[in-house]
């Protein structure tokens, strides 16, 4: 029921980019801008080293008429419709060669019934901004930064507590 949620709200996200003259695909989750290719792609949940594997080896299938070529695109968006781990978000947030291509969307506050979601995006892509923009505006969602978590394991040495007298 959640992954038709997500795949109902991308192609309506779609039809809006079709509106803005972004070239789109009906079967493909891929918006093109000015050759630059912003691909989506939708998910449970993933193991990291599956992460790491498929954010290094960049691919996008892209229907031209009756073949197929791959491409690599621009910027990828991982939507998720299970909150993404901790690891993996900060896998993200500390890698700037992750951060400025990837973006995070947590949409499992959301399909819970949450006016909300969380989002991890510092990239430059105006697409995925203008995802952030549709779902404000259309779906009446707050979307909120998602924050890499603090380390559990962090250590207070450094703070000091002073006395009392």
């Amino acid at each position: 029921m959640k992954m038709a949620r997500v795949c109902e709200i991308l192609n309506r996200f779609k039809s809006f980019c079709r509106g803005r003259g972004w070239r789109t695909c009906e079967s493909e989750d891929w918006i093109e801008i000015k050759k630059d290719y912003h691909n989506f792609l939708w998910t449970r949940d993933v193991h990291l080293s599956s992460f790491k594997r498929l954010a290094s080896n960049r691919k996008c299938v892209v229907r031209e008429g009756l073949s197929y070529h791959v491409v690599e695109p621009s910027y990828v968006a991982w939507l998720f419709s299970n909150a993404p781990s901790e690891e993996l978000i900060r896998t993200v947030s500390e890698n700037p060669g992750f951060s400025s291509r990837i973006a995070i969307f947590d949409l499992s506050p959301m399909l819970e019934g949450q006016n909300r979601c969380t989002k991890l995006n510092k990239t430059d892509s105006p697409v995925f901004h203008e995802f952030e923009n549709f779902l404000r505006r259309e779906l009446k969602v707050k979307v909120e930064p998602l924050q890499p978590f603090l380390d559990s394991k962090a250590s207070l040495g450094s703070c000091a507590i002073p006395e009392l007298a």
